[in-house]
């Protein structure tokens, strides 16, 4: 019961976190997560997963097609 209680003050204590963040920002709406949306990834060359596997895909003459031809 006391490991119940001592995680659910845990879980509360996160999600008032996550209200101040929401409420201290002007639109309330936190930034983009993902590769392809910064700014410093894209000037090191990397790429999300999905888009270095589709380049490797275009580049190798030996890579399998993206459509399986069944």
């Amino acid at each position: 019961m006391k490991i119940l209680l001592i995680s659910t003050l845990i879980i509360a204590i996160g999600m008032a976190f996550l209200l101040v963040k929401v409420l201290s920002k002007r639109d309330g709406t936190f930034s983009s997560q993902h590769i392809h949306d910064s700014q410093a990834m894209r000037e090191r060359g990397i790429h999300c997963v999905m888009t270095q596997d589709r380049e490797m895909r275009r580049k190798s003459p030996t890579a399998v097609s993206e459509r399986s031809h069944a």
